[in-house]
């Protein structure tokens, strides 16, 4: 096939694709029954601003190993690319947004034909591929050779609003990964409006800064034909200093009306009577109505020809920006109209498309004959990127039980730490999967003897210069076998990292065991990139810490209040805020055990760095006895402990453990017997409530790990039986409705105390004084619940 019949076969297949996506909304819209009458919705003109772009990507620069994560809104064009490879049938065409059929964005997990990234939250599914390339890098150097490939972003030029952008861009480690290639679709709309200043010139130099290549795809062929013609140096000009919405304006204009606006006669720069002004006019006066509508709309990112010069001049060796200019709608009727988002085209419109298309409004699925020179392009491509199948690793057989006697006074974020180290000696197989992840925490965190030990990872090796200096005590060793990656200060791109390690085992078919952390404030900061990263089918554990009004003298700021609900809040994740260091070592190991694998689970731990006397904890010596403590840790609760009469029981979770067991002592002495239950996870005692009153969807009490283990209800008849249903009083560092459910079991007479204000800076009993959390306050909310 000659260059010229490749390039109009491609150009074919462009117009094929705009047609069957526009068509994928339209008859959501408008042909299937709608029996609420709300919108379906879509997004025509996005898909059509982002079109080309893709059929040059996936028809002549993508290879199987390739993988690229698509502008949400650009869903319909890669459900249209997947149908030309018949990978989708015509009834899937007519599912868009409708319930089990094609997602409103890409998805990896909800898609017949699964994404490579799941994209929807604007900025995540943009950087996705870097964490994707780091995880693909770390499972390559460390386990397996699992290949190479490029890692697209199909951007959005709204998503560069989103700072998290730039906070990944401007990661040092970036610059080092040369298979980053982001696309931007740089069509100059957002919402609502045109954006007056969409401010490429420092977009391209953000990039620059950050160590990126950036190519700038600005005109077509057409254009640039124009430009060498007399006129042509007044017409780049004239287009170059308007403005984005005169811009966009003009492309609403007749033929005639734009022989009188382009050379400026409406109040533009462009003096009428000026030499350039007179050689623009001449210069469109000799083009006819078509060209001149054609010209004036001839952007880079339309023109086949001009992208795939600028492909070929990625340099692999640094990231690279693509920033090509393209007009949203392109090729629709609502072509540059600042509010055309959303917009759909009627039945009018969408018949003169047909017809201008050469297609059958009535039956819009079709594909190209595979003896035509588009059909044969098709055929090679689907070929082509035709992936290897990467046989699972053998399943990890996780310990559930280091057997390390805990003693002494601990925190529950220094077991963390311990724990890690237990690991790496005791299943040298199993710790050689965990990577730890941190945002420039990791001393403070307790993660120092773990990083010392297992080096830090870095796609270029580095010298640690302090290795000889005898005062360092956590050593800084970078290599591509190192297991603990560390980010700038930035919470977003640790979980999108999380999210990204933690999807290696259906990517490449091996599991590992991410584990992120960062200060327990700060944890609702990430929690949208994590969620959409658990959504994605990443899993991963999150560790908070320090947590709550416990870190009384850092400030209202840094004292975290909602973060224990989380767990029975977000859809895929398991929380532990474990008491006790033997707590923390089996929620751990039971978090890890539920990862790498369908069905699998994330899990987040909320710790303190609060000593607690380990005593406390009563782990039982008998080792029957010893593991019946240790399922009941993993389910939500245990009794701590448990009284002939009791009239009235404590539940505590966390670092308030210490003060709950003082105001039962203090109870006990007044003549009130009391028991006493230790909450390890709110969100898995709340789905073994659900599931017993049959309220719970089947995928949330069955199909994985975590669920299963809560969705018979053992553990509410073990530690809140009916026959010791007393008044309760829950205790915990956070908002007091997180455990307040717990009265619901047995429908018992309730105080629920916790946080439930702005912190304030102190000394640890003060704080838990003016909090209603210290141990007076329990006693008071004990023998108020009795009265009552």
């Amino acid at each position: 096939m000659s260059d010229h019949s490749a390039l109009d076969a491609l150009d074919e297949i462009h117009d094929r694709i705009l047609w069957l996506s526009t068509s994928i909304i339209h008859h959501a819209n408008r042909v299937r029954p709608n029996r609420s009458g709300l919108k379906v919705g879509g997004h025509q003109a996005s898909c059509a601003s982002i079109a080309s772009i893709m059929t040059a990507l996936w028809f002549h620069e993508l290879r199987a190993e390739d993988r690229v994560s698509i502008k949400p809104h650009a869903g319909p064009v890669w459900h249209a690319i997947n149908y030309l490879f018949g990978e989708l049938d015509d009834e899937q065409m007519t599912t868009l947004r409708e319930f089990g059929g094609l997602q409103s964005y890409p998805s990896r997990t909800k898609d017949p034909v699964p994404a490579d990234y799941s994209t929807g939250s604007v900025g995540i599914g943009a950087t996705a591929p870097i964490w994707g390339a780091v995880a693909r890098r770390y499972v390559d150097s460390s386990l397996r050779d699992i290949g190479t490939g490029r890692q697209y972003s199909l951007v959005g030029d709204a998503e560069l609003d989103e700072g998290a952008v730039w906070e990944a861009v401007n990661d040092p480690g970036v610059k080092h990964l040369g298979e980053i290639v982001w696309i931007i679709d740089l069509n100059r709309q957002s919402l609502d409006r045109v954006v007056p200043d969409i401010a490429a010139g420092r977009i391209e130099a953000t990039f620059e800064a950050a160590g990126w290549q950036v190519i700038t795809v600005k005109f077509g062929r057409l254009l640039e034909d124009l430009f060498a013609r007399a006129g042509g140096d007044a017409l780049r000009r004239r287009i170059l200093t308007m403005s984005n919405p005169e811009y966009q304006r003009i492309l609403r204009c007749s033929a005639d009306e734009l022989r009188t606006r382009l050379p400026g006669e409406a109040g533009s720069q462009c003096d009428g009577d000026s030499e350039s002004c007179r050689a623009l006019r001449a210069l469109i006066a000799d083009l006819d109505d078509a060209t001149l509508l054609a010209a004036i709309r001839n952007l880079g990112g339309h023109d086949i020809p001009t992208l795939l010069e600028a492909f070929a001049q990625i340099d692999d060796s640094r990231p690279t920006a693509v920033i090509a200019y393209t007009i949203k709608g392109f090729g629709l009727p609502s072509s540059g109209h600042p509010q055309n988002h959303s917009a759909l085209i009627d039945a009018a419109e969408y018949s003169a498309l047909a017809e201008l298309s050469g297609q059958d409004p009535q039956a819009p699925w079709s594909r190209f004959d595979p003896d035509t020179p588009a059909g044969r392009i098709v055929a090679e491509t689907a070929q082509r990127l035709a992936r290897r199948e990467f046989v699972p690793a053998a399943p990890v057989e996780l310990p559930c039980d280091l057997e390390r006697t805990h003693k002494g006074t601990s925190s529950s974020q220094a077991a963390l730490g311990r724990v890690l180290m237990d690991l790496s000696r005791q299943s040298p197989e199993t710790a050689c999967r965990v990577v730890t992840v941190s945002p420039d925490v990791s001393s403070t965190t307790n993660l120092g003897g773990w990083v010392n030990k297992v080096g830090v990872w870095s796609a270029d090796a580095a010298q640690n210069w302090f290795a000889d200096d005898a005062e360092t005590i956590l050593q800084w060793n970078e290599s591509a076998q190192g297991q603990h990656m560390e980010l700038g200060i930035a919470e977003t791109n640790l979980v999108g990292l999380l999210g990204e390690l933690g999807a290696t085992w259906s990517r490449w078919g091996e599991p590992l065991f991410p584990i992120g952390v960062m200060y327990d404030p700060f944890v609702n900061r990430a929690l949208e990139p994590w969620t959409f990263g658990i959504y994605a089918g990443g899993q991963s554990i999150l560790v908070g810490t320090p947590s709550g009004v416990t870190l009384a003298p850092e400030g209202g700021a840094h004292q975290s209040i909602t973060t224990p609900s989380t767990g029975i809040e977000v859809p895929g994740l398991v929380t532990y805020e474990p008491a006790f260091a033997q707590d923390v070592e089996w929620s751990l190991l039971h978090a890890m055990s539920l990862m790498g694998r369908p069905g699998g689970e994330s899990a987040y731990l909320r710790l303190s760095t609060r000593g607690v006397d380990q005593s406390l904890a009563r782990v039982p010596a008998d080792p029957a006895a010893r593991e019946r403590r240790r399922q009941q840790v993993i389910a939500g609760a245990y009794r701590l402990r448990t009284s002939t009469r009791p009239v009235v029981q404590l539940v505590g979770m966390g670092a308030l453990m210490t003060e709950v067991l003082a105001a039962a002592d203090r109870l006990e002495k007044m003549g009130i017997e009391t028991d006493v239950v230790c909450v390890t996870s709110p969100g898995l005692l709340y789905r073994a409530l659900r599931a017993g009153q049959r309220r719970s969807p089947a995928s949330e009490s069955a199909g994985s790990v975590g669920s299963a283990a809560a969705g018979s209800g053992w553990i509410l008849d073990q530690v809140f039986p009916a026959s010791s249903a007393v008044p309760m009083v829950t205790v915990l560092d956070g908002h007091p409705h997180t455990l307040s459910f717990l009265a619901t079991i047995n429908q018992v007479e309730h105080v629920a105390l916790g946080v439930s204000t702005f912190g304030q800076s102190g000394d640890m009993d003060d704080v838990y004084r003016y909090h209603g959390i210290d141990t007076e306050s329990i006693v008071s909310a004990a023998l108020d619940a009795v009265r009552s």
